[in-house]
């Protein structure tokens, strides 16, 4: 029974949009009817507003951070099997890109991953951050970034992350990001793809 309210508390969690919930007490356009219509802190970034586009960074990252953080918390007292972490990981995530709150249409889920692998390894975490880093201010290209720290997730999740459970949840994690920009990829072998900053594009 916890293992189960755990999993859906976190994918309720990951429900949270917070690009619409920031921009709407902004008293901003919803982002999924401008830009990329993704509602992210890149779309976001677009409108203008650096504050709102930061404030949903943070959001996004810390709901996957709570998300798990509390599993990994309740997992002793409730006597939750450790699988049980690595799918609520992955729950916070399909929240996020999927919320019953927001009509199922979701965000591309980065910054929760984030902030998901954040809770399950520190050192995993950094590692993607500081390639995002490298390669968003290198290229200034946000999409870029987030692909090349998340094929770079599985490979750091193995050698920093305690249980196998928690490396295959970052696998499956990698491969939902990776699918939720398709579109990005397409854009960027044809050269199509917006750089940060950017009031139009995907």
């Amino acid at each position: 029974m916890y293992n189960v309210l755990a999993v859906t508390s976190a994918y309720l969690i990951g429900s949270l949009s917070f690009a619409v919930i920031v921009s709407k007490a902004y008293g901003m356009d919803d982002p999924r009817t401008y830009g990329s219509g993704n509602p992210g802190a890149t779309n976001v970034l677009r409108s203008g507003k650096k504050k709102a586009a930061a404030l949903t960074l943070l959001g996004d990252a810390l709901k996957g951070f709570v998300a798990v953080w509390l599993a990994r918390w309740l997992e002793n007292g409730a006597g939750m099997a450790e699988i049980t972490i690595g799918v609520c990981a992955v729950a916070v995530l399909v929240g996020h890109m999927w919320p019953i709150f927001f009509r199922f249409k979701g965000g591309k889920g980065v910054a929760t991953a984030l902030g998901a692998l954040l809770a399950l390894s520190w050192p995993t975490a950094l590692v993607c951050a500081l390639v995002w880093l490298v390669m968003a201010f290198g290229f200034k290209v946000s999409s870029l970034a987030a692909l090349a720290a998340t094929v770079i997730s599985p490979i750091a999740a193995y050698f920093f992350m305690p249980y196998p459970s928690w490396v295959w949840a970052t696998a499956v994690i990698a491969v939902l990001v990776l699918s939720r920009h398709k579109s990005n990829i397409i854009n960027l072998l044809s050269g199509k793809e917006s750089k940060i900053g950017d009031k139009t594009g995907s």
